[in-house]
């Protein structure tokens, strides 16, 4: 690919697991009685149909990773377990006496920090407190990230007994030299024991997570780690850009200078050089940054119009409903936003007081479920359309020009009613959602809130 396109199109922009995206939620209307009302409405039309999904967010790591943007606390002391555990139970409580019907969960995700932090009767109690008022949705799906280095048999074989059947786990990139950089030092041997025992124990979806544009990483980087991870087979992968965003993640991405971070086409190449080795493994791309295997559920939910995206990333199912418990975590009604509280001390003495651990959010205007709707097209299925008149928004004139340039350069497809994104262009599907966001484009940011797109 041409420099000139790289330099032309790698500027800041959303992951859009949301929209609008967080930076642009209106919080001035907003309230627990607005969140709570469209709770209630989302769970009344999709329970019974879909089920509901839950992500639980477990924040606490053994050690630092200076590439990580999530919300996290750095501890050794696993005495913080059982008072996290029994708050996040008491919270889904307190939603469970907000809900008129007992629910039924489609998807359980847990994520982190670091789940595997947790022993495993922690865990087990979490997740026998979750359905001590909850019912198993029909092809319920529930999975959780592992640390290769500290995920042990135990930990896979207690979750496989609690209905987890897919484990992803965080590899990042085999490269000694970078995981110095990146204080994540972590031999292949880890990731291999950890991903054979899940395979025995019969997990049905096994990820690999792996970043390019980390720290003095180089080509022959990028080859050797996607070779070792030929060798293991995992079900799917995800390939990730490195967000540099130090102004939002802090000294935790200062351990390492600027220049150390290939930039433009070197670090496009690093993607080119990993896209190309994944696809003559066998690996499929799926949406923005996911690769995987024909046998994996994502490709077939790909093929068949099914791949949903939210908060969560990529489903191979929808659910209308996502509920997030635990410090930080995101809920999604459909027809709004709610984000829990950063501070471990403040979600604690919030539950203590019976209150929701709810701080900001955001409900969503019709053109907002419309604008959210093609962005979730483009990102799962690299097309959307405007044929039916409820899809149609008065811009779409105004977008279609933005997007003749991307059209130019062979990106896109602009056709009656209707655009498709090409193969050249599906590493740029972040530049062709922005021509939808309407939020950003009526309010440039004045600071800087995005990653970069490339």
């Amino acid at each position: 690919m041409k420099n000139s396109l790289l330099q032309k199109y790698n500027v800041p922009g959303p992951r859009y697991t949301s929209y609008p995206t967080v930076p642009y939620w209106d919080e001035t209307d907003f309230t627990q009685r607005i969140w709570i009302d469209t709770l209630k409405k989302s769970f009344s039309e999709s329970n019974i149909s879909e089920g509901i999904s839950l992500y639980i967010h477990l924040p606490f790591c053994e050690s630092l990773c200076t590439f990580c943007g999530c919300n996290k606390r750095i501890t050794k002391n696993h005495d913080v377990e059982n008072q996290y555990i029994e708050a996040v139970l008491k919270e889904w409580a307190m939603y469970c006496d907000i809900l008129d019907k007992k629910p039924s969960i489609k998807e359980i995700h847990l994520g982190g920090g670091t789940p595997t932090f947790f022993s495993t009767q922690n865990l087990e109690h979490l997740i026998n407190g979750i359905f001590s008022s909850a019912n198993k949705a029909k092809d319920f799906e529930f999975s959780f990230e592992g640390h290769p280095n500290n995920t042990t048999r135990d930990h896979l074989q207690k979750l496989y007994d609690l209905g987890f059947r897919r484990v992803s786990f965080g590899v990042q990139d085999y490269s000694e030299k970078v995981q110095k950089a990146i204080h994540r030092d972590q031999p292949f041997h880890n990731v291999a024991k950890v991903t054979f025992w899940a395979r025995e124990i019969g997990y049905t979806s096994i990820g690999h997570d792996i970043i390019f544009g980390l720290p003095f990483q180089e080509i022959e980087d990028v080859i050797d780690t996607i070779e070792k991870t030929k060798s293991l087979q995992p079900d799917r992968l995800a390939f990730y850009s490195y967000a540099h965003v130090p102004w939002i993640k802090g000294n935790g991405q200062r351990g390492f200078k600027d220049e150390d971070i290939p930039k433009d086409e070197k670090k496009r190449m690093l993607y080119e050089t990993g896209k190309k080795l994944l696809y003559k493994n066998g690996y499929h791309e799926i949406g923005m940054d996911h690769f995987a295997l024909k046998t994996d559920s994502l490709f077939d939910s790909y093929q068949n119009g099914k791949l949903h995206r939210n908060f969560m990333g990529y489903s191979s199912s929808k659910t209308q409903l996502m509920i997030g418990l635990g410090v930080s975590s995101i809920s999604d009604s459909w027809y709004s936003f709610a984000q829990n509280v950063k501070k471990i001390e403040d979600y604690y003495e919030l539950l203590k007081k019976d209150e929701l651990p709810v701080f900001r959010g955001h409900l969503l205007t019709d053109e907002d479920l419309i604008i959210r709707k093609h962005i979730l097209n483009l990102m799962c299925q690299f097309e959307t359309s405007w044929s039916n008149k409820s899809d149609y928004f008065e811009e779409i004139p105004e977008v279609l020009i933005q997007l003749k340039e991307m059209e130019k350069d062979g990106f896109i497809s602009i056709l009656k009613d209707s655009i498709q994104v090409t193969e050249a262009g599906k590493p740029f599907v972040r530049n062709i959602c922005m021509a939808f966001d309407l939020r950003l484009k009526r309010k440039a940011p004045e600071t800087e809130l995005f990653s970069m797109t490339i």
